[in-house]
């Protein structure tokens, strides 16, 4: 498969942009290849600046959960161009999408929009300090909840990928008050609770973790979080960055029937423009400013192609049966490498929840970091670029999750099974 354009645009965009790429996991460098440029996309498929046709299974990373550029919501988006871009001023729109968010996911009371999940968090995270008046975070290693200063500690995602969890430019100040503790392990959380006692402000964590891979909750995990930060007046965050629309319409917590006292949320809310949100507890939300003293704020927030985008989605969202159909295309996939990767004779350990799933390689199960790093990442990146070669774009590292869209047809499925059959013969 021919990649020279792309190529030559890498070598052009590393002159002018670092590492030629704006988000570092894109740059391929853990499969060691350089990135595909993408030109367009439609439904489930992506094409590169070289005319390569892939099924993407990467979808913006998430949000185009129903395809990329579905007319309805295109059509709607530019109806709302026509009427201007950005106002910085309130739109009914940014209630219409609140109103939405709130009546789907069970934490939320009220809501704040930004526009983007590193934003949410962060903001979460400050509000939740606001709120209990202390200075302590407790996280998870190998959960990534964006790129600010006090959650660059043993994070996921990209700084997995890099092998460089504690980023350079965060001052030790910062994160001496971020504690982490092993994803899946209560035992962790009470050990560092008790050596914190009444010190910490919040435990954020992603309900499903998506950024070591697809790592689903433990029985019990989630809902030990719940009794522990009830019982020490600690705010639970869930992280549905990832997870929020996309496991089921309520997210996460709707699905294991675990209520945090505050949620962030990006990606599908945005129909894949810029989009993040946090919120919760009444209670909670009304210490941010202009009604309380929590600062937060946002040019961009709300913007009104971003709202309308989210609308439209959640529109098609609840159209009867949507995520019946999206379980039933996603067990198809997942279980259908499972099985190629067993027939060749070649370790993997499949994980899935709703519309997530990965095929880590490794012997081994995984729930938690530790697990999740031993995997062999040598192997993956030959099986990524053999998949490639394929026509099918899989995230380009082994700690990333895979979507499945409801654009992707039954024939797109057999060509993924059978492209994962030919390509784990070949790496065995």
């Amino acid at each position: 498969m021919n990649h020279e354009r792309s190529s030559a645009l890498f070598q052009q965009a590393k002159i002018f942009i670092p590492g030629g790429v704006n988000s570092p996991v894109r740059a391929f460098k853990s499969v060691g290849a350089d990135p595909l440029f993408v030109r367009k996309a439609a439904g489930c498929r992506i094409i590169d600046e070289d005319g390569n046709s892939f099924v993407d299974y990467v979808g913006s990373w998430g949000p185009m959960i129903v395809g990329h550029c579905h007319p309805q919501v295109i059509e709607a988006v530019k109806r709302a161009m026509e009427n201007g871009a950005s106002f910085g001023a309130p739109t009914e729109l940014e209630i219409i999408l609140a109103s939405m968010v709130i009546d789907a996911v069970p934490s939320i009371e009220m809501v704040r929009m930004v526009s983007s999940g590193t934003e949410a968090t962060m903001s979460a995270i400050r509000l939740a300090r606001g709120y209990t008046g202390r200075d302590k975070i407790l996280k998870f290693s190998g959960c990534y909840h964006g790129h600010a200063d006090a959650l660059l500690v043993k994070a996921g995602s990209g700084a997995a990928t890099f092998g460089v969890p504690d980023s350079p430019g965060v001052p030790a100040d910062f994160a001496k008050h971020t504690l982490t503790a092993e994803y899946n392990s209560l035992e962790s959380v009470n050990t560092l609770v008790a050596e914190n006692k009444g010190a910490i402000a919040c435990i954020i964590v992603e309900p499903v973790a998506g950024n070591m891979g697809t790592v689903p909750p433990r029985e019990g995990f989630l809902e030990g979080l719940r009794d522990i930060c009830t019982k020490e007046g600690i705010v639970l965050i869930f992280d549905e960055v990832m997870s929020g629309f996309r496991v089921a319409y309520g997210g996460a917590q709707e699905l294991y029937g675990v209520t945090p006292d505050m949620t962030t949320l990006g990606k599908i809310i945005g129909g894949g423009l810029p989009v993040g949100a946090f919120g919760g507890k009444r209670e909670i939300m009304e210490k941010l400013s202009p009604s309380g003293g929590v600062y937060q704020a946002g040019t961009l927030s709300g913007n009104p192609l971003a709202m309308t985008a989210g609308i439209e989605t959640l529109k098609l969202l609840k159209q009867p049966g949507f995520y019946a159909q999206l379980e039933e295309k996603s067990r198809q996939v997942a279980e259908g490498i499972a099985q190629a990767a067993r027939t060749a004779g070649y370790p993997i350990y499949s994980t899935r929840v709703g519309s997530m799933f990965c095929a880590f390689f490794t012997k081994g199960e995984v729930h938690d970091w530790p697990t999740a790093a031993a995997c062999d990442t040598k192997a993956f990146a030959r099986y990524f670029l053999a998949m490639l070669n394929e026509g099918v774009y899989l995230a380009p590292s082994q700690f990333e999750t895979a979507f499945v869209s409801a654009a992707h047809t039954d024939a797109d499925i057999e060509k993924t099974i059978a492209a994962a059959a030919r390509c784990f013969k070949l790496i065995a």
